[in-house]
């Protein structure tokens, strides 16, 4: 395995046009949407999830993959996959790997020129752990390969769109906060939103929350469900799409169409969860030197949209 192109490539498969998403029927419709990406494994913030879930009654959950990742164990493993399995889910580019063959996309994570390659080559590292302690269960296998790259979901009455990437790529940075606002993404977005026919993107992949809105609808990037996103806390955020303001203040939200898309922060035991992860990534192992800072201390980013 080419360790440079492994991590940075993003294999055919992952690729699909935003027409086949208007061309698509509506998996569901729901009144509350919770989308919850990047959960990597935390198994409190999968307690977490489950707890909000339950104060809205009839609300939907769509895990947009990633939910694996440091679960490198076999029945923590198991627990975070069945825990998953009681809502719908998308594959992220960790279940994609998990169930091919070969590793030749390494992670799968297609990180940009950007990304130091030391931290691209950990994230390939930390996958291979993860895949070879794998469960040998052959439905098991299934599930993962079966997870599809996106979905059309109705929420309310108006059409909403999930994805792990982005509107073209199930490893895209087309709602990456870093370059989200240059004048060539945002006129990418805005015929992404159209080509769709939808009016939303609910996003993961990049680890790092933004919100935006336009005339054509709105992108909303969770960031992380199981790691801190910024710098006031050890709390993860997942998306809300709901037809009615909830019972929790949200971080950050917007409005479009009826509709309300608010980021809402995910506390979950931020102790027990350092305990559980430096049991199984010590420091000096490739997670801890990756994640560890950001798990233990939160990021550098001040909280806005």
């Amino acid at each position: 395995m080419n360790d440079f192109i492994a991590g940075r490539s993003c294999p055919l498969d992952y690729q699909y046009r935003p027409e086949e998403l208007a061309a698509m029927a509506e998996v569901f419709s729901c009144e509350v949407l919770y989308v919850v990406g990047g959960l990597y494994g935390n198994p409190f913030a999968l307690q977490a999830v489950e707890q909000l879930a339950e104060k809205e009654p009839g609300a939907r959950v769509v895990f947009n993959g990633d939910f694996h990742w440091f679960d490198a164990d076999q029945d923590w493993f198991t627990w975070i996959q069945e825990g998953v399995e009681a809502f719908d889910a998308l594959a992220g580019n960790v279940e994609k790997e998990l169930g091919r063959a070969t590793a030749d996309a390494g992670c799968g994570c297609a990180y940009p020129e950007s990304v130091d390659q030391a931290v691209v080559a950990r994230s390939n590292r930390i996958h291979q752990r993860l895949k070879e302690q794998l469960p040998k269960e052959d439905q098991l296998l299934e599930n993962l390969r079966s997870l599809p790259l996106f979905m059309k979901v109705r929420v309310g009455d108006r059409p909403v769109a999930l994805v792990h990437g982005d509107a073209t790529s199930l490893a895209g940075w087309g709602f990456d906060r870093e370059g989200i606002d240059e004048p060539d993404r945002r006129a990418s977005i805005q015929s992404w939103l159209q080509a769709a026919e939808v009016d939303a993107f609910a996003s993961s992949h990049t680890c790092q929350p933004v919100c935006r809105r336009y005339p054509e609808g709105v992108v909303i990037n969770n960031g992380a469900a199981g790691m801190p996103n910024f710098a006031d806390g050890l709390y993860g955020v997942v998306t809300r799409i709901a037809t009615q303001p909830g019972l929790l203040e949200p971080l950050y939200q917007t409005e479009y169409q009826g509709l309300y898309y608010q980021a809402l922060p995910l506390h979950f035991d931020a102790q027990a969860w350092q305990e559980w992860f430096l049991d199984a990534w010590p420091e000096g192992s490739d997670a801890w030197l990756s994640y560890w800072q950001r798990i233990s201390q939160g990021t550098g980013v001040k909280l806005s949209a």
